[in-house]
């Protein structure tokens, strides 16, 4: 049966019940449903199957970005094992975090714990950069954000200089939380510090983080950062907010946004950069955040300016764990990941 770009989807398990194989997609999605970390609210592993199958309800028209399916796109299946990971990390990991960090008799516990982190990570960039052998772009869909670690490190490697716009609640800059060293709140902090291949880290919608990770943004500042080093330019909400209510336009501030970014970037977006309302399940929602029609604007310009998205995650999607809920965290996580796909 042909396909029908107009018709309902038929193959549930076919991202937007595409037809497109492995082989004739220019962009692979790859699941990594793996949330061992989350430091508040969890069910983040279950994200990449609920938008698999929310992204069926959307109409593949797009007035913005146009006909975005006929780019390609396919979706990896669900790995089981990085599941499985999940799942016995999140046995280890649970009573520390319930009890506010490790103490004395908890260090295998926390080792542990890193370990399964890292090979979820692992995962993420062997299929990352399978997806870059074969001429295609790489998009993780997770999960918890430290997962997307995998990506930034294939994608460094293959376009040294690479700039990473992070649209977040949160700066995740902190060395560890809660003695993981690879926890979700540290993923920024690891890219800063370990990986050479990326000169520019631009952060839109932070509003939740603490004195130490405000310091380093401010030590690795643009104007403060030693050639070769990963600089930071945050846009804090607070001061766009205020820029807003002053009248200035959010096409202006996309403008400054990407004016900072380098040639080659990879976009981050955790749904908690996003008002609550449209991810009211997401692990630590917090108020504020870009609207629907902010983070739509801002992928647009994008799109139209001359940087090349080489590739993007999306992380943090939670589905209500209410049976019969409205599945509003998986609805709103489809379409953002398919305008996402619309930049590439």
């Amino acid at each position: 049966m042909p396909f029908d770009p107009n018709a309902a989807a038929v193959n549930p398990d076919a991202i937007f019940g595409l037809p497109h194989s492995r082989d004739d997609a220019s962009i692979i999605l790859i699941p990594v449903p793996y949330d061992a970390t989350s430091s508040y609210g969890t069910g983040s592993a279950k994200g990449p199957g609920a938008i698999r199958e929310a992204s069926g309800q959307i109409d593949l028209f797009d007035r913005r970005f146009g006909n975005i399916f006929e780019r390609g796109i396919h979706m990896e299946p669900h790995p089981v094992q990085v599941e499985d990971w999940s799942k016995q990390a999140r046995l280890l990991s649970a009573p520390i975090i319930e009890q506010g960090g490790p103490r004395e008799g908890d260090e295998d516990a926390v080792g542990q714990v890193d370990r399964f982190s890292s090979r979820a990570t692992n995962h993420a960039r062997d299929r990352a950069r399978a997806a870059y052998d074969d001429g295609k772009t790489p998009g993780i869909i997770g999960g918890e954000h430290g997962v997307a670690f995998g990506l930034y490190k294939a994608a460094s490697e293959r376009y040294p200089g690479l700039g990473i716009l992070q649209i977040d609640a949160h700066m995740d800059l902190r060395p560890a939380y809660e003695g993981f060293a690879w926890s979700h709140a540290s993923v920024m902090h690891n890219v800063v510090h370990d990986l050479d291949g990326v000169a520019r880290l631009v952060q839109v919608g932070i509003r939740d983080y603490c004195e130490q990770e405000a310091t380093l943004a401010e030590e690795r500042s643009p104007d403060r950062v030693k050639e070769g080093g990963t600089s930071i330019s945050t846009f804090f909400w607070d001061d766009l907010a205020d820029e807003r209510f002053g009248g200035a336009s959010w096409g202006v501030i996309c403008e400054r946004i990407i004016t900072l970014l380098p040639s080659n970037i990879v976009i981050s977006v955790d749904i908690d950069g996003l008002e609550p309302s449209l991810c009211p399940h997401t692990g630590t929602p917090v108020p504020g955040g870009l609207s629907w029609d902010q983070l739509s604007l801002l992928l647009k310009m994008i799109r139209e300016s001359d940087r090349q998205v080489v590739g993007f995650d999306l992380v943090e999607v939670c589905p209500s764990p209410i049976e019969g809920a409205s599945p509003i965290d998986a609805a709103v996580g489809a379409r953002v990941l398919y305008r996402l796909c619309g930049t590439v």
